[in-house]
């Protein structure tokens, strides 16, 4: 089971690197200083360390059967999950807002320019969903193999 988690947890890092990449190209971390609701950097870098740092982790459980840095993992994973919740309400959110038909300039439903929509209003919806349903199975996997099913 702990390679399923392995594989799921890669795949949702795939996911995430890819949505990250296009939250910066399209200017993400200029955010920090603007009104309304969209997903600062603190929050989307953190995900991405804790997560990465998880992954890292449960790579070196799967070499070492450490059963300490199984929950380690999980623990962080955890962590990972609600500031994912959040960035996906804020994102929902977003979507679910019309998008601003005003003229160039014109103040838009989020709280800027058209030019200054949140930089994660581009993230494609089948990455979105597909995130964060495999960083659900990642959960779940590794708390069955932190417990000891499928041992």
């Amino acid at each position: 089971m702990e390679w399923a988690a392995l594989i799921t947890w890669i795949a949702t890092a795939g996911g995430g690197f890819f949505m990250l990449a296009i939250w910066l190209r399209e200017g993400g971390m200029r955010q920090a200083g603007r009104s309304g609701t969209m997903i600062r950097p603190p929050l989307i870098l953190g995900h991405f360390g804790l997560a990465a740092t998880g992954l890292v982790l449960w790579i070196v459980y799967v070499a070492s059967d450490s059963d300490v840095l199984a929950w380690i993992a999980f623990a962080l994973l955890l962590v990972v999950a609600v500031m994912g919740f959040t960035m996906f309400a804020i994102w929902l959110q977003q979507h679910r807002a019309p998008a601003a038909a005003a003229p160039a300039g014109a103040p838009a439903a989020e709280g800027g320019s058209i030019g200054e929509r949140p930089a994660e209003r581009r993230f494609p919806v089948p990455v979105v969903f597909a995130h964060g349903a495999l960083a659900a199975v990642t959960l779940v996997l590794v708390f069955l193999t932190a417990v000891g099913v499928g041992d």
